[in-house]
């Protein structure tokens, strides 16, 4: 694992998912984030061109981002997001080939789950850390249950995360939370909306001082 991933992840405390980013300029959205403190971002390999827009954002962003892929669930895909830069793997299920993959390649990986079980699996075969998803369904209470006995896996709650919840999420013990349409929704994304995107960006990484603060 990079260690330095991680620091920056725990450190950005959001992970910003961009899902359908290919309909407007990904660049531009990754630009308004990290006007507004959001540096960690991620490419949902569901894009059109999910390792090309990893290339330009490396190109363009590279300095001052994180980028990395999200929605891996084969080893290929792993593999291809890897090549283009990637600095991280984001699953939303446990595949244990993509984790022996990034693990070859010393690459942060972090599989889905929802149970204890799922997390120690994961954890054992190599996870980095976790995204515990969909993490509304469960909600935070989730996070600090799997925290009592598994404090030694860092957990990444994603899946309905919005500035309203997030800090409940990280009072429980996530490291940090992943969100999608709450921070990038897709009409601010083809509206060109960047204005939109910073002040979210701003809202969420608000929300995490205040509650590191306390």
């Amino acid at each position: 694992m990079s260690q330095e991933t991680f620091e920056t992840i725990r450190e950005s405390g959001v992970v910003a998912v961009l899902r359908g980013v290919d309909e407007g300029d990904p660049v531009a959205v990754a630009e308004a984030l990290l006007a507004g403190g959001v540096e960690v971002i991620e490419v949902t390999a569901d894009n059109a061109d999910a390792p090309g827009t990893i290339r330009r954002l490396q190109s363009a962003v590279g300095d001052e981002a994180t980028v990395g892929a999200g929605t891996v669930i084969d080893e290929e895909t792993a593999q291809s997001v890897i090549a283009s830069g990637a600095e991280f793997v984001v699953s939303p299920s446990s595949h244990a080939d993509v984790i022996a993959t990034c693990n070859r390649h010393g690459t942060l990986v972090a599989p889905g789950i929802m149970t204890p079980t799922e997390a120690a699996e994961a954890y054992e075969q190599g996870a980095d850390l976790v995204k515990v998803f969909p993490a509304k369904t469960v909600g935070p209470d989730h996070i600090g249950a799997l925290q009592g006995p598994l404090s030694q896996i860092p957990l990444l709650p994603t899946g309905g995360v919005d500035p309203d919840n997030a800090a409940a999420f990280l009072e429980a013990g996530a490291v940090a939370v992943g969100a999608g349409s709450a921070l990038v929704p897709g009409d601010a994304v083809r509206n060109e909306d960047y204005e939109e995107i910073t002040r979210r960006a701003e809202r969420f990484r608000a929300v995490v001082e205040e509650t590191r603060e306390v």
